[in-house]
């Protein structure tokens, strides 16, 4: 997709005409896009940051319609990502996020972020990020104004890891995300859902549909752990040192 949300609704159509028998996406702008192309054929996503929020679902327990998932719990996950964040940067007065107003999850978290951050007593800056190219203006606007980096997951954040862990080091910014692979692209710190375990789970949702249950009887799944992963690399790089403490919480440790 590299960020062309636009594309989504012409790919839903295709699948539509090609009848396929289920429809498994991979984010919320996906899966509303396919919701619109159709009623009938069922939808299972496999990562759903917030499915009632979003319209996709009706309840977690009850979905009714043609679509059923998995929840990462991303927007509930907030708070607990700040505070992981200020454990390693005590002085949190300040954070940048980046978020693509386009997502509805985004919108959802940057929310949550507003009121988890106010109760801290930090200043949230927000960066809205439509496209690949509006990554590094956005990095020249705060020009160095923030004490850390929040990138909540979406597809366009995510396909562009790479640059944005490049610019949040070039920064001095201690980044947090929601997805261990960010980490692993050089990002400081994640904390969240597993998403090669959410796509297995997606895997036996759709079997159970292929072998004749109805989405909209199937309970929206969540996870059942969140993991918290720091990239060591990338904190030596940026001056940090990480409490033995908190490695101790970490699940995974990169070196």
């Amino acid at each position: 997709m590299e960020g062309h949300a636009e594309r989504l609704s012409a790919f839903a159509d295709e699948l539509v005409r090609l009848k396929v028998s289920v429809i498994v996406t991979g984010a919320t702008p996906a899966t509303i896009a396919a919701k619109r192309a159709t009623s009938v054929i069922p939808i299972v996503f496999a990562v759903g940051g917030d499915p009632v929020g979003s319209g996709l679902v009706a309840s977690l327990a009850r979905p009714g319609g043609n679509v059923t998932g998995l929840s990462t719990q991303s927007v509930d996950a907030v708070s607990k990502r700040v505070e992981l964040l200020r454990d390693v940067v005590p002085n949190l007065r300040r954070l940048a996020v980046l978020t693509n107003e386009s997502n509805p999850v985004n919108r959802r978290e940057a929310e949550e972020l507003q009121a988890a951050a106010h109760a801290l007593g930090v200043e949230v800056a927000p960066l809205d990020v439509r496209r690949a190219d509006d990554i590094a203006p956005a990095f020249a606007a705060l020009d160095s104004h923030a004490d850390a980096l929040y990138v909540p997951a979406d597809p366009l954040l995510t396909s562009n890891a790479n640059a944005i862990s490049t610019l949040a080091l070039k920064a001095r910014l201690p980044d947090m995300h929601g997805l261990r692979e960010e980490v692993v692209a050089g990002g400081l710190l994640s904390y969240g859902a597993s998403f090669p375990d959410l796509f297995r789970r997606a895997a036996e949702l759709v079997d159970k549909i292929l072998r004749g249950a109805k989405p909209g009887d199937l309970p929206v799944e969540q996870p059942t752990k969140f993991d918290l992963v720091v990239n060591l690399k990338t904190a030596k790089a940026l001056g940090l040192t990480i409490p033995e403490t908190f490695l101790t919480r970490a699940d995974e440790v990169i070196e």
